[in-house]
């Protein structure tokens, strides 16, 4: 009698894509891929044509980085392409903040 092991061809494969899928998310999410920093779907007109078209939704998942800054009131998010570092676009807002209680 041949027993068989756990990890059929099927499961292994499965496996595989789980890892793959595992080490894109952190790689994704520690070079600050735009996908991973909460953009919604609205905000990745890359180009300003006022559409997403289909190839901008899927760019935020590789060739566009966020950065956010804070300074002093205003909340600022850079756009930047990955493969060469330059900001193609600014979002800031200023945020007002209520102070601390007086005791």
């Amino acid at each position: 009698m041949i027993i068989k092991g756990r990890f059929t061809p099927r499961r292994r494969a499965l496996l595989v894509l789980v890892l793959i899928a595992l080490v894109w998310l952190g790689w994704a999410w520690y070079s600050g891929v735009a996908i991973t920093r909460g953009v919604e779907k609205e905000q990745m007109d890359w180009n300003g044509d006022g559409q997403v078209s289909r190839d901008e939704f899927l760019q935020a998942f590789y060739a566009v980085t966020v950065q956010d800054a804070e300074e002093g009131n205003r909340q600022c998010r850079s756009f930047l392409w990955r493969s060469s570092g330059e900001e193609f676009r600014r979002d800031c807002k200023t945020v007002f903040k209520r102070d601390a209680p007086a005791k």
